[in-house]
């Protein structure tokens, strides 16, 4: 490629040194994609997402924040192309919201937003304040997957351990003479269930096999509970100290984020959904 654009300037060939700029951005395009997809190796980062934004005190101000911040990520998931779903809003007293959750829908959209999760601060000249004073306002943000309703139980032969034994009834009475009884353990989590109802082998194969996959579903269940749980947790631990980004419009313009130090001097663009810098900063720099 440098041989090309050298030999390109030698002869003043125009054309080719653009077509080879244009090369050399899309390789490197390319290569900054593959490098973010590495900082979205967790189970969960390629999972669908729901965004909840609540407005802090302060009524009107901080419900038409919320508002704005709400716009932001609906920009950010057009110019993504990612389908996103209004699932719940309460509109403000006046203006804006006090609330509102959205579902995206999109390829690693949980992992490119998780970081999101945090108070978002913004100071500006209040167009709600006759006396235009400068406000500061607070809105909440939570990012968390949409968990996979369909629980799956799969059970593979290779961790199953099947042993039989002679069945034998109450007082050591035996049932039958042969190895009919079935007991199956599930290595990778130890769960073991056994049957020697039936005088078949086979029959009491296929009630073990039953009884396992119910408790393996409830044993999904109870991980899934855990999960759920943990989000719940986390989430209640996101109070109002709890500020990742300011967006000051007044006295001068920035947008700062107080855990990467990602900046920049444009917030109109930034307001418009143009986020990635800062999403891209908080996986290089908060996924360490």
């Amino acid at each position: 490629m440098n041989d090309l654009f050298e030999l390109a300037n030698e002869e003043n060939n125009d054309q080719i040194i653009k077509e080879v700029i244009i090369k050399i951005k899309q390789l490197k395009n390319e290569a900054k994609k593959n490098e973010i997809k590495c900082f979205l190796s967790n189970e969960n980062d390629r999972l669908d997402c729901f965004l909840e934004i609540h407005a802090g005190a302060g009524g009107t101000e901080s419900q038409d924040w919320a508002e704005m911040l709400r716009r932001m990520y609906i920009k950010w998931c057009s110019n993504k192309e990612f389908k996103f779903q209004l699932i719940s809003e309460h509109k403000g007293d006046e203006a804006g919201i006090k609330s509102s959750i959205i579902k995206i829908n999109g390829e690693y959209v949980y992992g490119y937003l998780k970081n999101e999760s945090g108070i978002h601060r913004l100071v500006r000249i209040s167009p709600f304040d006759s006396g235009a004073r400068r406000h500061t306002s607070f809105a909440s943000v939570w990012i968390y997957p949409v968990l996979d309703e369909n629980i799956n139980v799969e059970i593979l032969e290779k961790d199953l351990r099947i042993d039989t034994y002679r069945s034998s009834g109450a007082g050591g009475q035996h049932v039958n003479t042969t190895d009919s009884a079935v007991r199956i353990t599930h290595l990778p989590t130890n769960i073991v269930v056994q049957c020697q109802n039936e005088r078949s082998q086979h029959k009491n194969k296929e009630t073990c096999i039953t009884m396992l996959k119910a408790r393996l579903y409830e044993n999904e269940l109870e991980k899934r509970a855990k999960e759920e749980q943990n989000i719940e947790n986390s989430k209640s631990d996101i109070g109002w100290g709890h500020q990742i980004r300011s967006y000051v419009l007044h006295p001068y313009r920035l947008v700062k984020d107080n855990r990467t130090g990602e900046e920049s001097s444009d917030p109109d663009k930034i307001l418009n959904g143009d986020i990635d810098r800062f999403l891209e900063s908080s996986l290089y720099k908060l996924n360490v």
